[in-house]
């Protein structure tokens, strides 16, 4: 039976890099995966899933308003499909996390989500939320703070290198907007070590 994982981190934890390494082992063994990834995050351009070592692949949209399951299917009538990987899963609405889960049960593919669990405010994304309550299983991937702590938490930071709490859920950026830090300095707002 095929099911649907969530993996999920803080960021700079290697989601992308697991994943990339994941489609690379089933390619290995002769098997096909389809990679998708958010369109808004374009980083490491428009349609490409890359990591922080030099890894990176081609990869599928989707958007706010594409149906998944809809363009998984067809996908896969085109030429068969053994796995499909979701990088930014974080990004996925509701609607889509439910159309995954039919992927899963009616066309038997298994998928694996990659993402973000909490935003920088400390609270869930939306399709972060829908995978931990829909996902067959749930794999936390860790990463550490500069303090050695475990990273559960990440903060945006200004152009001053200082904690922001508020704003706009989505900001589109790397280790020069973000840190990922452990719940006590996340509550500090100290995002490196010259902040203590």
């Amino acid at each position: 039976m095929a099911k649907l994982y969530f993996n999920y981190s803080a960021m700079n934890a290697g989601k992308s890099t697991v994943l990339l390494q994941a489609s690379h082992n089933y390619h290995e063994q002769g098997m096909h995966t389809l990679l998708m990834t958010a369109a808004l995050d374009d980083r490491a351009g428009v349609g490409r899933i890359a990591s922080r070592i030099g890894l990176g692949k081609e990869a599928d949209l989707f958007g706010g308003d594409t149906d998944v399951f809809a363009s998984i299917s067809a996908r896969h009538a085109e030429k068969h499909i053994d796995c499909v990987m979701i990088d930014e899963a974080q990004f996925l609405s509701d609607a889509q996390v439910w159309q995954l889960c039919r992927v899963t049960d009616e066309l038997r593919i298994p998928v694996l989500c990659y993402g973000l669990r909490t935003d920088f405010m400390g609270k869930l994304f939306p399709g972060s939320a829908a995978l931990l309550a829909l996902a067959d299983h749930l794999r936390e991937i860790r990463t550490i703070c500069w303090c050695g702590s475990k990273a559960s938490m990440v903060l945006r930071m200004d152009a001053g290198g200082n904690a922001v709490k508020a704003g706009t859920q989505v900001v589109i950026g790397g280790n020069d907007v973000y840190a990922s830090v452990c719940r006590k300095h996340w509550k500090s707002g100290e995002p490196h070590r010259d902040a203590e």
